[in-house]
């Protein structure tokens, strides 16, 4: 730790030619947090090489390596053993990036101490400390989180919070960067969002246009910002609903320009609109319109983010009506206008 409690990594410098990452993981490893951004990492190599013109294998960006304290066989939460390194004879190599992969949790978590101290010895050699899902308990453990503000999976969140008060915990986003005197530590959400934090990682060495192909080489749907919210609108909807919703929900999703007042979602539940409104509320836990904006309110981040599109269009197109109504509803939920919003994740943008 310095001076000022605040952990010491090393400085941001430039990174080699060969930047290579040691996935740290633990007994009872859930496979998709590290296999996610291995693979990312590795559609990001095929990438270059296209981009270079070569299938050669002697251009290599990425060096990855999968370790754990003991080596050898590693148990996995699916059932899958794995074939590990030891993380103590990686020590003497040249290593950029750890990242710490998360474990299954059936109450709480429980932290191996080696793994603990291993990090926190190691930290300061490398460029950059990372973790998936409830990785961020090691991270925070090593100290590393300090002072910081981090995510983990949602449902770990509080516990993360309770156990180490000194980290500001932050359930909502699919990953952080946080950046304390010129030094960046990354947490990100559970399982797939490991993906989203290496194609962060991808475009901060290698640009937006490698990152991006990587995704679709991927088929990734879209490459995620950090500030994303982990929960899904249209998904939190049906959680908390009864399946008398659901196909409600999946049609005002791809009619979000229309008409979704209550008159209108009750005509197409087949219901009065008084019986309608209560219904709704009595399975979901809020009002029809509160789902209608959260629904809206995604689809407009995700073109703000992800596209140059006119804040008219977007208006129009996500049912705000006007660029009013969007920013007024955009710093009623963000805190935010959407142009800020846009301006935040502007190098993610896809054009």
């Amino acid at each position: 730790m310095s001076a000022t409690g605040e952990p010491i990594l090393a400085s941001p410098a430039a990174a080699p030619a060969i930047r290579q990452i040691v996935f740290a993981v633990a007994p009872h490893l859930v496979l998709l947090d590290a296999c996610g951004p291995l693979e990312a990492f590795w559609r990001a190599e095929l990438e270059l090489r296209r981009a270079r013109g070569s299938s050669a294998e002697d251009i290599v960006a990425y060096k990855t390596r999968v370790a754990s304290i003991e080596g050898g066989t590693l148990p996995t939460h699916v059932g899958l053993p794995v074939v590990v390194e030891r993380l103590d004879a990686l020590e003497d190599e040249a290593i950029d990036t750890v990242v710490v992969a998360g474990t299954f949790v059936a109450d709480r978590m429980v932290l191996d101490p080696k793994l603990v101290a291993w990090l926190a010895r190691i930290a300061p050699r490398v460029r950059r400390v990372c973790s998936v899902c409830v990785g961020a308990f090691y991270l925070a453990a090593a100290g590393l989180l300090d002072g910081r503000r981090a995510t983990t999976h949602w449902r770990s969140a509080d516990e993360l919070a309770r156990t180490f008060p000194t980290v500001d915990v932050d359930a909502d986003p699919i990953f952080i960067r946080d950046v304390r005197g010129g030094r960046a530590v990354w947490t990100s959400a559970g399982v797939t969002a490991g993906i989203d934090l290496a194609l962060a990682l991808i475009e901060e060495d290698f640009g937006h246009a490698v990152a991006m192909q990587a995704a679709r080489r991927l088929v990734v749907f879209m490459k995620r910002p950090g500030g994303q919210s982990q929960f899904s609108a249209a998904l939190d909807a049906q959680h908390c609903a009864s399946a008398e919703f659901d196909a409600l929900h999946a049609w005002m999703t791809t009619n979000l320009h229309g008409d979704l007042s209550v008159e209108r979602l009750a005509e197409r539940a087949r219901m009065s609109p008084r019986t309608f409104a209560r219904r709704y509320v009595d399975a979901v836990g809020r009002t029809p319109a509160k789902t209608v904006e959260a629904l809206r309110l995604e689809a407009a981040s995700r073109a703000l983010a992800q596209s140059h599109r006119p804040m008219k269009r977007i208006a129009l197109d996500c049912g705000f009506g006007s660029e009013q109504n969007l920013r007024r509803a955009f710093v009623r939920r963000f805190g935010v206008p959407p142009l800020d919003y846009r301006a935040r994740f502007a190098s993610l943008n896809a054009g």
